[in-house]
């Protein structure tokens, strides 16, 4: 007999949709503890096969092909059936998964990450899609606050994972270890997930899928190798820059005209919806950047292990985690959110600004109430902004609403990743010279980041001037992010607080133009 989950209905969710959520984690945790556990095993895959020189594409390479399927992921769901395209993503990261754990060399490794970047492309897309699906939005907050729990445990575990994968088991199992959750998740996805199967007469719009795989390469492209591979103001990242420009205007253009355009545009005539793509991208853009210069600062100013990367991100992800549950919880139960983008924004720009004070005499305690406030800052928008995005769409459009969220927020992460690296680069490049002459210069004329082995070994005084460099670089790029934040707090003041479907309509939600029909959707 079927359990069906109607928008509106509260109370306790039938048993087959709890076992579909637990299959959504598991997909959701694949997809974000992967990179966090290879990240880990970077050195021993280099040891092993070599090619040192292309080390950075088995990361580029995976980035590239997420971003790239993200969007035609969330339409084919839409064209084809979300369950469909959900267990094609699974399947497609499994192979990649294996694949990559059986490559002999750098180049094999770097084609099969991509192949499982396609598929990771769905995973993510597939999670939000099908919680859209089967949760109406006034319950959705609290799962997509045990969402945001699970990206946040993946966080903090990924890089202990790695390391006790790859010291006793070798770096081969950082991808196979993806094989049985990812077969759990298969098996229970398969046999409890039944949504209204979909067959659109419609083609695939292939020129737009073109364009925008062409736009997005190379936008990620220029913000992977400028500053580093190549400088900023070089032909090549001219020439991609460019490129990328075009493509994305020749792609929009065509979106106008197309019969089933990847990209909807009309999406975007909701206030709403192209708010949280503002708030989503400034999101990505803060969180990957402070995630990846918050450990850099605390080994190298602080002393701390680099074996406990994870642990040291604890305060600032245990209070997103909590944050996104209460303001899932809080969602649930009021039908409110605008105050939670609202207080994101502000708590992002003081804790940005915080760690920006941080210095060589800062104590772990002291950047650990910072990195606190930037978590609470960014647990109120993780999973609030998917929530009002979907909300603001068509049901036919919900694959896409999440595949374009999901999809700022990765190339928010690449420019805040390049950004906020060339600003930190220049600014400790600039302090080395400064301080410890022709010897600092050669240092860091590289690469700006040191091992902690490396930085072990150095003479004291290099050493001194090192830290003070790090602490002016981590200052400027969270200086940065501080001002870019002030975007997020804009935005949200711009929001309309349009009630969330499932809950009692109201006169201005009738007449607003974020409001939406809603629908049902069987589950089991």
């Amino acid at each position: 007999m079927a359990d069906t989950v109607e928008s509106g209905t509260e109370g306790k969710r039938p048993r087959s949709v709890r076992v579909v959520l637990l299959a959504l984690m598991i997909a959701m945790m694949l997809a974000m503890l992967d990179n966090m556990i290879v990240g880990t095993a970077m050195l021993t895959i280099v040891g092993d096969l070599g090619g040192l020189e292309h080390l950075s594409w088995v990361v580029t390479g995976y980035t590239l092909a997420t971003a790239a399927s993200t969007p035609i992921w969330g339409k084919v769901g839409d064209m084809y059936g979300r369950k469909g395209a959900f267990l094609s993503s699974i399947v497609l990261f499994l192979i990649g998964s294996a694949l990559s754990g059986m490559a002999q060399n750098m180049g094999e490794l770097i084609g099969f990450r991509a192949v499982q970047g396609l598929g990771a492309g769905g995973l993510m897309v597939g999670v939000m899609a099908i919680i859209g699906d089967l949760i109406p939005p006034r319950e959705r907050g609290k799962y997509t606050g045990m969402m945001a729990g699970v990206m946040a445990l993946a966080m903090i575990g990924g890089p202990l994972v790695g390391g006790t994968i790859t010291d006793n088991w070798g770096w081969r199992w950082a991808f196979y270890i993806n094989l049985p959750l990812g077969a759990v998740a298969l098996a229970l996805v398969s046999v409890v997930l039944h949504l209204p199967k979909k067959r659109t007469q419609a083609r695939i719009d292939y020129l737009g899928v073109a364009l925008l795989t062409v736009g997005i390469t190379s936008i990620v492209l220029v913000t992977t190798w400028g500053g580093s591979e190549y400088a900023w103001t070089s032909a090549r990242i001219m020439e991609l820059i460019g490129i990328g420009v075009a493509a994305l205007i020749g792609f929009m253009f065509w979106q106008t005209k197309a019969a089933e355009p990847v990209v909807p545009l009309h999406m975007f005539k909701s206030r709403n919806f192209t708010l949280m793509s503002v708030i989503g991208f400034i999101t990505g853009f803060v969180m990957f950047g402070a995630t990846l210069y918050l450990p850099l600062y605390q080994q190298a100013v602080q002393g701390a292990s680099a074996t406990n990367s994870g642990l040291l991100l604890l305060p600032m992800l245990g209070a997103m985690l909590v944050t996104s549950m209460v303001a899932g919880r809080v969602t649930t139960n009021s039908g409110r959110y605008k105050i939670f983008p609202i207080a994101g924004g502000a708590l992002m720009i003081v804790g940005l600004y915080l760690l920006s004070l941080m210095d060589t005499g800062t104590t772990r305690l002291t950047s650990g109430v910072y990195m606190a406030v930037l978590g609470l800052g960014m647990g109120c928008l993780m999973q609030v902004t998917m929530l009002v995005a979907q909300n603001s769409v068509e049901m036919k459009d919900m694959g896409v609403a999440s595949s374009s969220s999901t999809l700022f927020r990765t190339l928010g992460s690449s420019f805040g990743v390049a950004i906020m690296g060339a600003l930190f680069n220049n600014r400790v490049q600039h302090v080395m010279a400064e301080r410890a002459g022709a010897l600092g210069k050669g240092i860091t004329e590289k690469s700006a980041q040191l091992t902690p082995d490396k930085l072990a070994k150095l003479p004291a005084p290099v050493k001194d001037a090192y830290q003070h460099a790090v602490s002016a670089g981590t200052h400027s790029a969270f200086l940065l992010g501080s001002a870019v934040a002030v975007i997020v707090l804009i935005a949200a003041l711009f929001v309309k607080e349009v009630p969330l479907k499932g809950g009692k309509p109201t006169p201005s939600a009738e007449s607003s133009e974020d409001a939406v029909p809603v629908q049902m959707v069987e589950a089991v």
